[in-house]
Parts: structure tokens; C-alpha cells; sequence
């Protein structure tokens, strides 16, 4: 018993022993720990050590490349290697528009193909793939004799895969391509082709950026600046300060502007036009009026209760000719010959023409009920009759 007491003991103070350890330890450390810091921390007189923070700083502008020799060679095999390399899957922001489709733009010295009036039609034919100030990604870069296809977001087809040209065939000898045959159009896809005079002459990634500047923009970091270098500066001045001229289109004022929290559809007249509505009372609210892709009409509230309209044009674009379908259908009238082919008499006037009676068209003449019988025969009379 007396050992079993002795040993009990001893467990019960090692157990106490190391609970009052536990207890102690936290009592020991902070001290420490604020030695150490008090340490770490400078005297009075001395500036404190901060940690270099991690800024990026804005890359320089590139310097622009010297511009390319008239009389430089072929592209190397070497250059064209780095081009593709460059180029495909890069993100830019565009300049101009981009119709969907099989009809994208051509480029050769510094000037858009198509442009002006066919652009506008061909825009409202397909649609806008890509429009001004919008992202656009190069997908396929493909340099030939003459000038270099870019494709734009897809380009106008969608390209097969690999296993799409692979042939398969068996002990009957007839082969199975896997997938379709038929290359499928891609709507969201347009395409670029760069043309050079005689070939593509050797150059720099660089110089072939500047090259596609009018359409392309590389250097652009958002969306808003790269829009804001298509537009005149008297545009750009006003999206800047959020400022809506008469004669600015649709997309100019939701960049200046944003979207219009409230919209109202009206008729003045024979006109149909928006009111997009900026700003809730007490701040100042803008009514701006809109007709087709104008701005015709812009009026301003303030907060006092003046009121502010104007109507007259104070910045002059180059709109589409609304009236380009009328116009070309009066044009083929005015092409058709003046005796196109007719079935009337010359000098027979279209109310001289004799028209149809009213009623169902008649139909062929019914012969008589009794027909007389041949002779030396027995007609059909007689037969009735001795029928009968």
C-alpha cells in the first residue's frame, strides 16, 4: 500500500508539474517576444526601414520604327517566323469596323478597302463583327506573295481541326474523314488582309504594327482610349469631360454619358425619336433626343429650375446615307431601257388592254342531250327505248 501511495503521488506531481509548466511558458514568451520587437524597432533619430512596395511603372513608349526601305528584299524565312510568332493569338483594340463574314477590309497604303458609303452597306448588310474601340483578337496569321491575311476574332470560316483532315480506311479501301466536310461560316469573324505593291518586304514586328495602325491599334491599354483615337478631337474633348454635343451618334454618347438609366419612346409628327434621360432631381437631368443614330436635341435642367436647350449641330460627322436603298432603286429605274419588252400595240394605252370578265373562267362547250343515230345502227335512243 505504501508503495502504491508513493507511486500515485509521484504521477500527481508530475502532472501538477506540468500543468504549472504550461501555465508559466506564456508568462516567459511574451516578454521575449517584446524584447525583440523593441529591438527591431528603431531609435529615436533613425528612419524607419520600409519595405520596398511593388509598383509597376508604365513601360515607355516604344520609339517608332525606321519606316521600310523601298528597295528592301523578300521577307526572310527567319522574319516571317517571328511575324506569325508575334502576332497570332494578340489581343488589340481596332480602329475602324469590321463587317461579318465573307467581305472584310483591305489595306494598302495607308487607305481602307471598302470605305465611305460602300462600308456603311455593307455594315448594314452583315453587320459590325468588330467596331471601333472594341478588343479584337488575331487568330491566324498566314503571310503570302503579296500581301498578309490576319484573322479577326475566327476570321470568316471556321478553321477544321486536325483530326478533321485525317483519312480513315479500312479492308473495303473506302475512306472516312471524321467530322464535316463543309467548312462552317463563323457571324462573329471578319478578316484583314495587308497588300504590299510588288511582295512583302522584309521587316520588323515593330514596323508592321505601325503599318497596321489605321485599323489596329497596339498600344492602346482599355477599351475607352482606344475608342477616343478614332474620334475627331472636338468628340474626344467632350467624352473626356462627359459633355454631349448635337450631332454626336448613339455610341459617342454612352461613352460620354454611359448607358441611359431611362429611356422614352415618342413621335413628333411623323418623326420617331428617344429621349434618353441622364440624372435624377436634386442634381441636374439631361434629356437627350435622338433621331435614327443623331442627336437632334439636347435639354438641361438644372437645379435652380433654368432651363437649357439646344438643337443646333455642333459637331459635324460623317453619316450614312439613310436614303441608299431609295436611291439605288431609283437608279435601276432610271438604267431600265425606255422600251423594255411588253405585250401591248405600239401606241396602246394599259386601259385599252382587254381584261378578264368577273366570275370563274368558262369551260369547254357541252355537246346536245340527243344525238341523232347513224344509220343501219342502233343509236343510243333506241337502245333506252327498248330498255324501257
Amino acid at each position: 500500500m505504501r508503495r502504491y501511495n508513493g507511486a500515485s503521488r509521484l504521477g500527481v506531481f508530475m502532472v501538477r508539474r506540468r500543468v504549472v509548466g504550461l501555465l508559466i511558458l506564456p508568462l516567459v514568451l511574451v516578454p521575449a517576444t517584446a524584447v525583440l520587437a523593441q529591438s527591431s524597432t528603431p531609435s529615436s533619430g533613425q528612419t524607419p526601414a520600409t519595405r520596398p512596395s511593388v509598383v509597376p511603372q508604365a513601360s515607355p513608349e516604344q520609339k517608332p520604327a525606321p519606316p521600310i526601305p523601298a528597295n528592301a528584299p523578300r521577307i526572310s524565312k527567319q522574319s516571317r517566323y517571328e511575324i506569325i510568332r508575334d502576332f497570332e493569338t494578340q489581343l488589340v483594340y481596332a480602329r475602324a469596323s469590321f463587317p461579318m463574314g465573307a467581305k472584310g477590309l483591305k489595306l494598302k497604303d495607308g487607305v481602307t478597302t471598302p470605305n465611305g458609303d460602300e462600308l456603311q452597306r455593307e455594315l448594314a448588310l452583315w453587320g459590325p463583327a468588330v467596331k471601333p474601340g472594341d478588343p479584337a483578337h488575331i487568330s491566324f496569321v498566314q503571310i503570302k506573295d503579296d500581301h498578309i491575311h490576319f484573322d479577326i476574332n475566327g476570321g470568316p470560316v471556321h478553321r477544321k481541326k486536325w483530326y478533321e483532315h485525317v483519312t480513315i480506311s479500312g479492308s473495303s479501301g473506302a475512306g472516312i474523314t471524321p467530322g464535316s466536310n463543309q467548312p462552317l461560316s463563323n457571324p462573329h469573324g471578319s478578316y484583314l488582309d495587308l497588300y504590299f505593291t510588288k511582295y512583302v518586304p522584309e521587316m520588323t514586328p515593330q514596323q508592321l504594327r505601325e503599318l497596321l495602325l489605321p485599323v489596329l491599334d497596339f498600344n492602346a491599354k482599355n477599351k475607352e482610349q482606344a475608342y477616343l483615337e478614332t474620334v475627331p478631337p472636338k468628340v474626344k474633348e467632350a467624352i473626356v469631360a462627359h459633355h454631349i454635343l448635337v450631332g454626336m451618334n448613339q455610341e459617342m454618347v454612352v461613352h460620354a454619358k454611359g448607358r441611359p438609366p431611362k429611356k422614352v419612346r415618342e413621335k413628333d409628327g411623323e418623326t420617331d425619336y428617344e429621349e434618353w434621360i441622364y440624372g435624377e432631381p436634386p442634381q441636374d437631368v439631361d434629356f437627350v433626343r435622338i433621331v435614327g443614330d443623331e442627336v437632334v436635341r439636347v435639354e438641361t435642367m438644372k437645379v435652380g429650375g433654368e432651363k437649357i436647350v439646344r438643337t443646333e449641330k455642333e459637331v459635324i460627322l460623317d453619316q450614312p446615307d439613310k436614303d441608299q436603298a431609295d436611291k439605288e432603286a431609283k437608279k435601276e429605274q432610271e438604267e431600265q431601257p425606255a422600251n423594255a419588252p411588253s405585250l401591248r400595240r405600239p401606241g396602246e394605252d394599259s386601259e385599252d388592254v382587254p381584261k378578264p370578265a368577273d366570275g370563274p373562267t368558262p369551260g369547254p362547250p357541252m355537246p346536245p342531250p340527243d344525238l341523232p343515230a347513224p344509220p343501219g345502227g342502233t343509236g343510243p335512243g333506241e337502245m333506252v327505248a327498248a330498255g324501257r
